[in-house]
């Protein structure tokens, strides 16, 4: 695949999720990633409401990082940021339920925040595909369609277990086919590694050190 640096950036949430992150971080993110011409800027929920540039959207996180939350409390995050101007939610399942099996209760949670969301907002489901096997990262998805979901994600970026690879990449798409995006975020910090997620069929890319990976050089930190 041949892409141009404009069109790789095109695929990018450029995110600054540290817990340490302060107001003027944020605004020196939004301000890069306008630069750089990413598809949207993603930041903490208690950070909102930003400003971006027109062109450049907002997406936030929900239940983040540990998905260990109620669904009500899901879904009222979920609310309280598309009121504050969020495009977009990034929701963390609970990754025990998948990995024992309980798609139900997987997919009633993520229909919980589905209905907070509104039509027109994108809803992007967090699946931690490093912490799950082939078969559970397979139910995840399924129950992200079938809840209504956008996107099926990867990786919070912050799970012991790891972040994107190919190969769970892949395995998500050929589940989703072309019914929903595939966003691979964690641990993408070269242009190859990136090239290779959409390749894989990633449609969205979350990266932190988009500038170093659209140079072609490595990007540093977790996510």
């Amino acid at each position: 695949m041949t892409l141009t640096r404009a069109e790789l950036a095109q695929y990018v949430d450029h995110t600054l999720l540290k817990p340490e992150s302060t107001p003027a971080d944020v605004e020196a993110v939004i301000a890069e990633g306008a630069e750089l011409g990413v598809f949207s800027v993603c930041v903490s929920p208690s950070m909102l409401p930003v400003t971006t540039p027109e062109g450049v959207a907002v997406a936030t996180v929900c239940g983040f990082p540990s998905g260990k939350h109620q669904s009500a409390i899901k879904a009222a995050e979920a609310a309280l940021s598309i009121e504050q101007g969020a495009d977009e939610v990034d929701m963390v399942i609970d990754v025990a339920a998948a990995l024992a099996g309980d798609f139900d209760a997987v997919q009633a949670d993520i229909a919980a925040v589905r209905a907070a969301v509104p039509a027109g907002k994108i809803l992007k489901v967090i699946i931690e595909s490093a912490a799950l096997t082939d078969e559970a990262i397979v139910g995840a998805c399924r129950a992200s369609e079938a809840a209504g979901a956008d996107f099926v994600k990867t990786s919070t970026g912050f799970h012991p277990a790891g972040g994107a690879s190919v190969e769970a990449v892949r395995l998500m798409r050929e589940t989703v086919g072309d019914r929903l995006g595939v966003k691979a975020s964690g641990g993408i910090r070269t242009w190859d590694a990136a090239v290779a997620m959409i390749e894989a069929g990633a449609s969205r890319l979350g990266l932190s050190g988009t500038a170093a990976v659209l140079d072609g050089s490595e990007a540093t930190g977790s996510y």
